[in-house]
């Protein structure tokens, strides 16, 4: 009888034959973030010109391989189907693809192969006794995409977590492994200052004792994070699972004990953090990875009672629209999750979607809320999903109001020094 362990030696490749198992024409599906294989990313970016019309598909990649190259994208060309640092440049020149989606939409685009998904590359945990890795960094799209691919290639480290839920491949599943031992990548906290801690404040101060919380990514986000830990019984069903959650739960505040769907269990599809996050993964019963289209479906994370959601934009107008994805026609990065989330949170029972931003930016120069955004810009958050607003001078409800009493919430809370133009610019357009 063959065993797991035999077809785990039977597949062991080097980095340079496992890449071979992709052909002319592929789309490579690559997990989220920090779930992107270094090893292998690295030996098809240095065998990228012996192949014709591939595509490397992925949300946020997190390094710039040398495969992201404009002189070669006939051989290899990354999609972005949300930008980061290392795509973003290549994006706004044109050299770099651009895939809209809704995040908890992408495995069923892959399952009726509206995005083709013939190969998978993956970081991956050891293989258990039983023949399973876990994709626990990002189970994301990529388990469509297992069920899918002519050919999954894993990364197998032994820094990857073995997290529980519905991110397990099987050997033979599997049409080649490589090793690598190299430590995860850490990704830390971002930078809050006194703009992000006013804001974290507010909305710190309307979340209940009970609330299930998805916190998007960023200063503000985090800058929330960080003064809940008081709070009792927090929920976790989010997208992604980083270090201010880990705060959460070892400051006592995180139980899942309220939480009436899934209880007892934190959720997510990604995680994005530090070493000692990675470790508090690694077979923790309560938590589980799961699918985005599980995580992020709004009908499913909406069954939480409670659900707070907390994203970011970068620009917001009277009526409501969030652009939180481009500068203008520039793109900048995705939708993501927050479009998921938000509608989750209007369908929960008692949820509450709160929009974060700096009311200001370049140094008070320019304001965020304006009467209507700049030409080009994607709509991340419609104005009819729309629900609280919060700037560092407070917070509008903007669900339920009309386009007066928008537009009146908003400049409430704009920079004082731009109320008064917005005000004369909200009465030219009959909003006032």
């Amino acid at each position: 009888m063959t065993t797991p362990q035999d077809l785990y030696r039977q597949k062991l490749a080097s980095p340079a034959d496992a890449v071979r198992q992709v052909r002319d024409g592929d789309m490579i599906i690559v997990p989220t973030g920090v779930g992107e294989p270094p090893t292998l990313l690295t030996a098809l970016s240095e065998q990228r010109r012996d192949f014709r019309n591939v595509k490397v598909a992925q949300i946020l990649a997190m390094r710039k391989y040398a495969y992201i190259d404009p002189e070669t994208v006939e051989h290899v060309r990354h999609v972005a189907l949300f930008f980061g640092g290392a795509t973003r440049a290549g994006g706004q020149e044109g050299w770099i693809d651009f895939l809209p989606n809704y995040f908890s939409e992408i495995p069923a685009q892959i399952e009726r192969g509206q995005i083709p998904a013939e190969v998978v590359f993956s970081m991956a945990s050891p293989m258990d006794a039983h023949g399973y890795f876990s994709l626990s960094l990002g189970a994301d799209y990529t388990m469509a995409a297992v069920a899918k691919a002519r050919a999954v290639v894993l990364e197998v480290n032994p820094n990857v977590p073995f997290a529980y839920g519905a991110c397990h491949v099987h050997v033979s599943q599997v049409a080649a492994l490589v090793e690598n031992e190299a430590p995860v990548m850490e990704v830390g906290l971002p930078k809050i200052g006194v703009v992000q801690e006013a804001i974290g404040k507010y909305v710190a101060d309307l979340i209940d004792d009970g609330s299930t919380l998805q916190i998007g990514y960023g200063g503000i986000p985090d800058a929330v994070v960080m003064q809940l830990t008081h709070k009792r019984d927090l929920g976790i069903h989010t997208e992604m699972i980083g270090d201010g959650i880990l705060k959460l739960v070892e400051s006592g505040a995180v139980t899942n004990r309220r939480k009436n769907y899934l209880p007892g269990k934190s959720v997510a599809t990604f995680a994005l953090g530090s070493e000692r996050l990675y470790r508090f993964m690694d077979r923790n019963p309560s938590l589980e990875m799961h699918p985005v289209n599980f995580t992020n479906d709004p009908a499913l994370a909406g069954l939480n009672d409670n659900l707070v959601a907390i994203n970011a934009t970068m620009q917001i107008d009277l009526l409501g629209q969030c652009g939180s994805e481009s500068l203008g026609h520039a793109p900048y990065s995705g939708t993501g999750g927050q479009s998921d989330f938000v509608r989750a949170a209007n369908r929960s029972r008692g949820g509450k979607a709160f929009i974060v931003l700096p009311s200001t930016a370049k140094g008070d120069t320019i304001s965020r809320i304006v009467p209507s955004l700049s030409p080009g810009t994607h709509v991340s958050t419609s104005k009819n999903d729309i629900n609280y607003v919060v700037t560092e001078y407070g917070v509008a409800q903007l669900r339920g109001k009309s386009a007066k009493q928008r537009a009146r919430e908003l400049i409430g809370i704009a920079h004082p020094a731009f109320r008064a133009e917005l005000t004369e610019q909200a009465k030219r357009l009959k909003l006032l």
